[in-house]
């Protein structure tokens, strides 16, 4: 069984940019429902079908298998809720660990957020300087729901 086990955290700066490798990413879902998704990914040149379970704490079932670039492509354009979720994903190590930072485009412009996976809810990591606030249980960050609420209409503090 694969579970996901994994931290999401606002940034401060982009301190971590330099070192970051890059890719675009698109990406869309056939079912988004509170309790399970079915996401379709294009990562670069790969493309991805995912179904994640409904998280218990900061773990949850995910599921994630290969699919050919023009079934995603398809999947995309004729099944996926719109808009669909444009940003580039940055990776980087530090300290033992690859960081996944998210700078989200279209209307999630403005919006970037940083993910790490563990191996266990209470695995110590160090957090890197650019690390801002946690919004692990914050739902608003879920992909899944930037799609209906978007980050350019959130109230900003």
């Amino acid at each position: 069984m694969a579970i996901e086990i994994e931290r999401k955290f606002l940034v401060k700066n982009l301190d971590w940019q330099a070192e970051a490798i890059k890719t675009y990413y698109k990406q869309g879902y056939v079912c988004n429902e509170k309790d399970k998704v079915v996401r379709v990914r294009i990562a670069g040149e790969q493309a991805f079908l995912t179904i994640k379970g409904k998280a218990q704490g900061i773990s949850r079932l995910e599921f994630e298998y290969t699919i050919p670039l023009a079934d995603a492509h398809t999947l995309l354009n004729e099944l996926c809720e719109k808009p669909l979720i444009e940003k580039y994903r940055y990776l980087l190590d530090y300290q033992g660990f690859t960081w996944e930072i998210d700078e989200f485009l279209g209307d999630n412009a403005g919006l970037i957020v940083a993910e790490i996976e563990l191996r266990s809810e209470s695995e110590a990591f160090s957090r890197p300087q650019w690390l801002g606030e946690e919004v692990t249980t914050d739902t608003r960050y879920l992909n899944a729901n930037l799609i209906h609420n978007p980050y350019k209409n959130w109230e900003k503090k």
